[in-house]
């Protein structure tokens, strides 16, 4: 018995300073850690939304199809933006657009002001 003694307190004074020697984690780790599982969620975010996002482009393909050519007519009457006062806002809610008059077109705007 006694000469088991000596051989398990050299034993376990042996092991002792390797559980000592772990180095913890470094921070480039952890940051790798985080950027693993941004990624994950991101991804699963992503595969999540992709069928919602192929019904959206479906959709606006279709509603294309159907208003292009209204569209195009609208542009054509509509010309160029710049022949038109901006919007305004009537008491009872309606908006008129008021078209410029050849004589204003022709003339630059004032000093003080400027064209947006």
């Amino acid at each position: 018995m006694r000469s088991l003694a000596p051989f398990l307190v050299a034993a376990s004074l042996a092991v002792t300073p390797v559980a000592a020697q772990e180095t913890p984690p470094s921070t480039d780790e952890g940051m790798s850690l985080i950027e693993r599982g941004a990624r994950m969620l991101m991804e699963q975010l992503l595969g999540e939304v992709e069928p919602h996002m192929k019904d959206l482009k479906d959709g606006m393909d279709q509603a294309m199809t159907e208003m292009g050519p209204a569209l195009r007519d609208l542009m054509a009457k509509i010309d160029d933006i710049r022949n038109y006062h901006p919007p305004e806002v009537l008491p009872n809610g309606d908006i008129i657009i008021r078209r410029k008059t050849p004589a204003e077109l022709a003339s630059p705007p004032a000093e003080g002001e400027i064209d947006l």
